[in-house]
């Protein structure tokens, strides 16, 4: 299937809302923690797979703003495997020049969790391949919002006239503005929405929902999911 790929139309930046492992885990009569563990195995594969295919950035939708509503002892459970995955698959991030980037209100995080993200940037940080870019404790309306805030200040401060306030004044605002745009948004487990996720950003981009759970979706998936895309006509408001 990969031999079908084109390298000419692969998306630059591949979004993906992981949803699933809950269910996964109950209908295999597992706890959720189960579910959660299995869905980081396939962080990992798609990871390593999709910079082996060539895709320049990978977003993934890791622990929402959201999320911080749900019971303390889940919340525990899921910044302790953020923290185990982190440290585990910093020799692969090297092995394959994957550079690590994160986006939210990371403030939100534990104080162990934000030490031991920061502490991987920095080690990949020189890193000249792809961009995998976790996007923890966010919202795509609070991103939105903070941008707003940033700008505003700027303003009052007189650093800057409201007659320049264009779009591309709040892309500079946003977490991440280095990052190009949204190509390809993928939504595992068949729910058919943004939930919140990089709203500015995914402006222009493919949608691609599949009923595959996060814990089920493999190599296979990713490659069809690219396929999709490639076979669309990309016209971004024109003709």
């Amino acid at each position: 299937m990969k031999n079908h790929l084109s390298q000419h139309k692969l998306p630059k930046h591949v979004a993906i809302i992981m949803d699933g492992n809950g269910r996964w885990a109950t209908l295999k009569g597992l706890p959720r923690w189960e579910g959660h563990r299995e869905g980081v195995k396939r962080v990992k594969e798609i990871t390593e797979a999709s910079a082996e295919l060539g895709i320049e950035v990978l977003s993934l939708y890791a622990f929402s703003t959201e999320n911080w509503s749900r019971p303390p002892e889940e919340i525990e459970l899921l910044m302790m495997l953020l923290e185990e995955y982190l440290e585990r698959e910093l020799p692969t991030m090297m092995e394959h020049n994957i550079r690590l980037s994160a986006m939210g209100r990371l403030f939100r995080l534990p104080e162990s969790t934000q030490k031991k993200l920061q502490e991987t940037i920095e080690k990949t940080s020189k890193n000249t391949g792809m961009i995998l870019n976790l996007a923890l404790s966010y919202g795509g309306q609070a991103e939105i919002t903070d941008a707003c805030a940033k700008i505003a200040k700027e303003v009052k401060e007189g650093r800057l006239r409201i007659d320049e306030i264009d779009e591309n004044t709040v892309k500079a605002h946003l977490y991440r503005p280095e990052l190009p745009e949204v190509d390809l948004l993928i939504r595992t487990s068949g729910e058919i929405r943004l939930s919140n996720f990089m709203l500015w950003q995914n402006a222009y981009a493919e949608f691609y929902f599949t009923p595959v759970l996060w814990p089920d979706f493999r190599k296979g998936d990713l490659i069809k999911a690219i396929l999709e895309y490639q076979s669309r006509e990309r016209r971004f408001g024109g003709v």
